[in-house]
């Protein structure tokens, strides 16, 4: 399989500091000290009360996987790879993002629903990006894991 090349983010004013703590290999997202929601996409106000300036607040990386699609086709304009896989997960802390999983063979017999995942940080660029690997304590992946 040929090395999958994906574009590196551009932060925003809104996305920096979630950009710079994923470069610290730390995911982190703003939370409301009033309601506490987690606000992802973060943004510089509480989606469901209003509340200005939520406070930016590290995540435990734990996730499980909740739906995904096997892509074959490259990210248009960066070379031919693939295939990759394309996910939602849910994160412990009660919301969920989309994101990429790795090491873990991309075929549906591998990816189970509700599987357990750790957050890893994959360089793209002077960024880094936060993608999904199934844990280890997962042992529906083992045999998988241990393989790639």
């Amino acid at each position: 399989m040929d090395e999958i090349i994906r574009p590196a983010p551009i932060p925003t004013p809104e996305t920096r500091l979630f950009w710079e703590a994923a470069r610290d290999r730390v995911l982190r997202v703003p939370r409301c000290e009033k309601c506490l929601t987690w606000v992802f996409y973060p943004r510089p106000f509480c989606p469901k009360c209003g509340a200005a300036d939520p406070v930016w607040t590290p995540l435990s990386g734990r996730a499980t996987l909740h739906s995904y699609v096997i892509n074959h086709r490259p990210p248009l304009g960066y070379g031919s790879a693939g295939p990759y896989i394309i996910a939602i997960v849910a994160l412990a802390e009660g919301f969920k993002m989309m994101t990429n999983l790795v090491n873990v063979e991309p075929a549906p017999e591998n990816l189970q629903l509700d599987m357990e995942l750790q957050v890893e940080f994959e360089d793209r660029g002077e960024w880094r990006v936060p993608v999904f690997r199934p844990a280890e304590s997962d042992s529906r992946t083992a045999e998988v894991h241990s393989e790639g």
